[in-house]
């Protein structure tokens, strides 16, 4: 919502006229928002895309059109409508979030093997398969050299993708582990590509008897959220990544 409005008072000082329309997660919500804007006459659009798959044919139609198209933050695939793309080095944040978990852990020169497991982001979302690129790079051969363990074997993106970044499914998935795999041992990290993961792992791990100070797991995250930031200083998390999403409404302003 503040790129949104970042955006619009940016256009809006240029001499531009925004249309800003949310569709709150509905994915055809966005197709019928967009066919409307196409209809009207627009001459550039800027998506943030729930869905890619699903914007495939509007997309063709403003490309039939003549009118450009940036893909904000997601990439939109599947598509030869697009004219240019902005977002964050998202395989650098998977890359800094694998490196928090290295330099923390101390994994080059541990004595003894960390447990782990990951909650990645939505399959729907490029962005997630750039992280967890990233995030497996460092840590890949400490999971090969058995410094890392993830005692439920889900590794792979399949396994350990989460669909709408939902944090319901988040808190779900570690319940499951918590459980099934953790019930004798400790869970030393959870890898999270995603603040709100983290709040989900943290109702997880406060159900499961884990107490900040005595066995608390490390947690990773990302956006630094408020309440992110919050948890953060009192100990329910251990990191975040921030992102100034700013440079990215004025990067996207001067594409325009």
């Amino acid at each position: 919502i503040n790129d949104g409005a970042n955006m619009k008072s940016q256009l809006e000082a240029l001499g531009y006229e925004v249309d800003l329309q949310y569709a709150e997660d509905d994915v055809q919500m966005q197709v019928s928002q967009i066919e409307n804007m196409i209809a009207s006459g627009v001459n550039c659009l800027v998506i943030a895309s729930i869905d890619s798959q699903a914007l495939v044919n509007v997309e063709a139609q403003a490309k039939a059109a003549g009118i450009p198209i940036i893909a904000y933050d997601r990439l939109l695939m599947d598509t030869d409508a697009v004219s240019y793309y902005a977002t964050f080095d998202n395989k650098g944040v998977g890359t800094k979030i694998g490196e928090y978990i290295r330099d923390a852990k101390d994994l080059d020169n541990a004595t003894e093997s960390y447990t782990i497991e990951f909650f990645m982001g939505s399959p729907d979302d490029n962005n997630a398969h750039m992280l967890y690129a990233g995030v497996m790079e460092v840590l890949q051969p400490y999971l090969d050299n058995g410094t890392l363990v993830c005692k439920s074997g889900r590794t792979s993106f399949e396994d350990t993708c989460i669909l709408r970044w939902s944090q319901e499914t988040a808190q779900q998935n570690c319940e499951n582990y918590l459980t099934g795999f953790y019930a004798d041992e400790d869970l030393d990290i959870a890898c999270t590509a995603f603040d709100g993961f983290a709040y989900g792992c943290k109702a997880a791990f406060e159900g499961a008897g884990y107490k900040v100070g005595e066995n608390w797991p490390l947690i990773t995250g990302q956006d630094a959220e408020l309440m992110a930031t919050k948890n953060i200083i009192s100990g329910y998390q251990t990191m975040s990544i921030y992102k100034d999403t700013r440079l990215l409404a004025s990067k996207s302003v001067g594409m325009v």
